[in-house]
């Protein structure tokens, strides 16, 4: 890497921490939406670390992550460069929605075309005017429509490089899941850059648990990447608890409409045949109760309390 470090047509010395505004787009009024990204260098050449959040609007706890490791001051390397976007999809923000404007999920349109709709843009964007500069990223996400997702890390199961990093990440689990078409990780990797997806907590929500593990995570791949010297606050429970790998996966989905009571906690193991919950209707004429099908760990929890016949309730991984 270079001395001359330049992104969105700035230069940004060493030892600089500099507020850019990516310019992209503006509401229908005219105001311009900007999406700020925080650039820290340090006083010597390294790697790039991509953090970034927002990519679904309403997926808060992920945009917290990133403003407690800016606001501490952690983004400020001793070596390399920390870029922060702590909102990517602002309207989604603005609007407590998951989508852009136009409907689309920002998601599944990279890598953008310039000339494509609003989210493609943005996509394009992101792609051609931050990610060159970019060698690793942590993409942090939460669950979604009420599903609270336990604090894991996806990753791709043939690249060893990104599994030795999810395990110096040291979230509680480490899920393989396929890069899909069209999704920012998959973008990232078609042009060799390393992305650790974080998944934790649900939308329009807070976790406090689920926060400490995502900036934890983000601590331990700055030090282990020389970037910064954080031997006194790296986590030493992945030494005595070693993230347990999740090789495939499966949903339970409700068989019938009605009022959802779960019986266990995400998180958690989970026997075969043990009782997982039940839905009843709301007159007191029946109440069905499910059971667990195969032994695993409760990945994911729908907590909402009305549940449609099909809707995904509990996500249930394997080893």
């Amino acid at each position: 890497m270079l001395n001359d470090f330049k992104i969105l047509n700035q230069r940004i010395g060493l030892g600089q921490t500099v507020q850019l505004k990516m310019d992209i787009a503006q509401l229908s009024i005219g105001t311009k939406i900007e999406v700020p990204i925080i650039v820290s260098r340090g006083l010597k050449e390294g790697p790039c670390l991509l953090l970034i959040a927002g990519i679904h609007g309403d997926e808060t706890n992920g945009i917290e992550i990133v403003r407690q490791i800016i606001a501490s001051g952690i983004n400020k390397p001793e070596k390399g460069t920390v870029i922060c976007i702590p909102v990517l999809n602002v309207f989604g923000f603005l609007n407590k929605s998951r989508e852009f404007p136009d409907g689309r999920d920002l998601n599944r349109a990279f890598p953008g075309s310039s000339k494509g709709s609003l989210a493609s843009r943005f996509a394009f964007h992101l792609m051609n005017k931050v990610i060159p500069k970019v060698d690793y990223c942590i993409d942090y996400h939460t669950g979604g429509a009420q599903r609270f997702n336990y604090s894991q890390v996806r990753i791709d199961a043939k690249d060893e490089e990104t599994l030795k990093l999810a395990k110096i990440f040291g979230s509680p689990y480490i899920v393989y899941s396929k890069n899909l078409e069209k999704t920012f990780r998959k973008s990232m990797a078609n042009i060799g850059k390393k992305v650790i997806l974080f998944e934790g907590g649900k939308s329009l929500n807070l976790d406090k648990t689920v926060t400490k593990v995502g900036v934890q995570g983000a601590i331990n791949i700055l030090h282990y990447l020389g970037m910064r010297d954080f031997y006194s606050k790296i986590s030493k429970v992945t030494v005595e608890n070693p993230p347990i790998i999740i090789k495939s996966s499966k949903w339970i989905r409700a068989k019938r409409s009605g009022m959802y009571r779960s019986y266990i906690n995400v998180g958690q193991k989970v026997e075969k045949g043990v009782k997982l919950g039940s839905i009843s209707d709301p007159f007191g004429d029946y109440e069905t109760v499910f059971k667990n099908p195969q032994e695993g760990y409760v990945l994911n929890s729908n907590h909402s309390p009305i549940v449609n016949q099909g809707d995904a309730i509990l996500h249930i991984g394997f080893e």
